[in-house]
């Protein structure tokens, strides 16, 4: 009876600490898609720009393209790069919680299978 209560106990702390780090990992990757949309947008309207300079031959328009459009894109989509990275980073890392938190539970299932 009391080995029941441990094992009741035990699970039921881990799958509700599985299930906040799963509600978490959710939100990460939620906002890890809108990232890779809007990276994914930074990175034709930096394309762009750039293929337009490279096809312009005055300066003085040149000059207002990179001001008005080419600078700000690529600082965008370096940002958005950087911040990908990141988000890809803590994705890996909750998903190595959910990894752990099962491989203890599947052992401490086995453990108490076989008593």
């Amino acid at each position: 009876m009391e080995e029941t209560l441990v094992k009741s106990y035990l699970q039921k702390s881990l799958e509700d600490w599985k299930e906040d780090i799963s509600n978490f990992l959710g939100e990460i990757d939620k906002e890890y898609e809108e990232v890779a949309q809007e990276l994914k947008v930074y990175s034709y309207k930096y394309n762009i720009t750039k293929q337009v300079i490279q096809s312009t031959v005055n300066e003085e328009i040149i000059e207002s393209i990179r001001q008005m459009y080419h600078k700000p894109f690529e600082e965008s989509y370096n940002q958005l790069k950087v911040y990908i990275r990141d988000l890809e980073e803590k994705r890996k890392v909750f998903q190595m919680f959910i990894q752990k938190i099962d491989e203890v539970t599947r052992k401490e299932s086995a453990k108490l299978n076989v008593s």
